[in-house]
């Protein structure tokens, strides 16, 4: 018997990755190993030091989950859940390839799943081809631009629309071509001119002497795989260890914020920048806004924009456990339970300004290698009444030819779920940096309307009106794929006031939600076709 077969054998990173892509029969990679470690789900054995993990601990770790989530989901959901469109193959990198993540947002499907009713293959699931190469799909939720992104890689134009004026900023920088050399020149600059700015900043010493304040105490008390570890197993209760040491720690804090004269609010909080950001992060915040605005070309100007908007949104006064609801703003040091140890609000954007600036290049880079000569366009516009060829010609005329000639063959979209997200809210620091015009009241489902009966019949309205306004540009025999987790069963009626009918329906389980929610979540992707004798 080989080291490997025995229960009691240890393995070393490389070691335990490979018998676990053998295991699960996918690639698990030696980060995935040292995530497992990071996060204390199994124990860090060293010996000779060297950092091992012991095969049964390992084992049992992957037989908890191993065929179950299937098994898990469907017993939840039903039977019929077409488990090909988990995507449980892919990583996360992969669901986020390229200009997928160029900016953060809220309720966009992976590009997988595009892709896969986009293209032109068949399978036991999807026995029919919907598009093919030269076609024009439509997004008339276009979000953050996913289907867009995806038609151009497979030789397919796109056009989206958006209520919200800063999503179709981002969609458009998705799709956008860029002279590199100049983008990276303008980041440069900007980034020597903050680097100077900041240089001189009681901010900048404050930061730095509180880093090493922080690393000191957190090796102390929280020693990483260790603690995380002890949590897991229950050997440390992590709700009054974690409150304890953040009371300890607060002390230090709050001598370092007098001895900086650290100025932690602004002087107003009328609006979302005023709120939600230190004074010095304010400061840093509007002086590359300035000199982004400086920049003649547009393109550049616009990207440059969306890396200062997605850097600002990682600096928001508030703890890594409330990024998504933002309850009050954090001033001072807490107890992380995501990082198991005591965190701190953040006082200047230059390292995320510095990282999300190469990150974005770096992601352009790899889309171009990828790129299609075709196109793709997102318009701000209301999709119950926006002349779709009319922007179009206004834009692009060869396109607008094209359409003539052609028509839209069908739409690929995600309508907003009811009462679930307020699409502008969630970009607020971007509307007040930006001074976009917000149309929270043209929103359809928006989170402040709620789920009620009115709040439903009032969706149902506002889907069906943006079909029948893009049917006007759909060519015959059009097929419409809306994405849609339907638990109030409004999309039969939403197909009626249509006058379509649904012609199929494929219901997707959705994996790795978050880490917070565990519960079984499906989707249902309607395939809507022309009712059967209507005009």
């Amino acid at each position: 018997m080989n080291a490997a077969d025995s229960q009691n054998s240890l393995l070393n990173i490389k070691e335990a990755s490979l018998w676990a892509s053998s295991f699960l029969g996918k690639n698990v990679t030696a980060s995935n190993i040292a995530y497992l470690i990071q996060y204390g789900r199994v124990r860090k054995i060293v010996e000779n030091g060297a950092t091992l993990i012991a095969l049964d601990e390992l084992k049992s770790y992957y037989n908890s989950y191993k065929n179950s989530r299937e098994n898990f989901f469907k017993d939840k959901l039903g039977g019929d859940l077409n488990w090909i469109l988990s995507f449980e193959q892919y990583k996360e990198a992969e669901t986020t390839k390229h200009i997928h993540r160029l900016h953060p947002y809220k309720g966009k499907f992976i590009p997988q799943l595009a892709e896969y009713f986009l293209c032109d293959r068949t399978d036991n699931l999807k026995r029919e081809i919907y598009f093919k190469k030269g076609d024009i799909v439509l997004d008339p939720f276009c979000g953050s631009g996913t289907t867009l992104a995806q038609a151009n890689e497979l030789y397919i134009h796109a056009i989206g629309v958006d209520i919200s004026e800063f999503n179709a900023l981002i969609s458009n920088c998705k799709i956008a071509k860029y002279d590199i050399a100049l983008l990276q020149s303008k980041i440069t600059k900007i980034t020597k001119d903050l680097e100077v700015f900041v240089r001189d900043s009681n901010a900048t010493q404050f930061e730095a002497k509180l880093a090493e304040e922080l690393k000191s105490f957190n090796d102390k008390y929280f020693p990483a795989q260790e603690y995380k570890y002890l949590v897991r197993t229950g050997e440390i209760d992590e709700i009054k260890y974690g409150a304890e040491k953040e009371k300890e720690f607060l002390p230090i804090y709050e001598n370092l914020t007098r001895k900086y004269n650290i100025k932690l609010r602004q002087e107003k909080s009328e609006t979302f920048l005023d709120k939600w950001y230190s004074k010095h992060i304010r400061d840093e915040i509007d002086f590359v806004n300035a000199k982004i605005q400086e920049i003649d070309d547009g393109n550049t100007r616009n990207i440059i924009s969306v890396i200062l908007s997605r850097a600002i949104r990682s600096c928001r006064a508030t703890t890594h456990a409330d990024l998504a609801t933002l309850i009050e703003p954090a001033t001072t040091t807490y107890y992380c339970a995501k990082h198991g140890k005591i965190c701190k609000p953040i006082f200047s954007i230059v390292k995320w300004w510095k990282t999300y600036c190469k990150d974005t290049i770096l992601r352009l880079a790899e889309f171009d290698k990828l790129r299609t000569d075709t196109y793709q366009i997102c318009f701000a516009g209301d999709s119950k009444n926006i002349d779709i060829f009319n922007c179009v010609k206004t834009q692009n005329k060869e396109f607008y030819e094209l359409l003539q000639k052609q028509k839209i063959k069908g739409i690929f979209s995600s309508p907003p779920y009811v009462g679930l997200i307020d699409y502008h809210e969630q970009h607020a620091y971007a509307y007040d940096l930006f001074a976009f015009e917000r149309k929270d009241a043209l929103e359809i489902g928006s989170l402040s309307n709620g789920q009620t009966r009115e709040a439903r019949q009032n969706y149902v309205e506002g889907v069906a009106a943006v079909l029948n306004n893009c049917k006007r540009f759909l060519a015959d025999n059009y097929d419409v794929f809306l994405v849609a987790n339907d638990k109030h069963n409004i999309y039969p009626a939403i197909a009626e006031k249509a006058n379509m009918e649904i012609a199929n329906r494929f219901n997707r389980p959705v994996l790795n939600r978050s880490e917070k929610d565990k519960t079984a979540y499906s989707e249902t992707i309607f395939h809507l076709k022309e009712k059967y004798g209507a005009d």
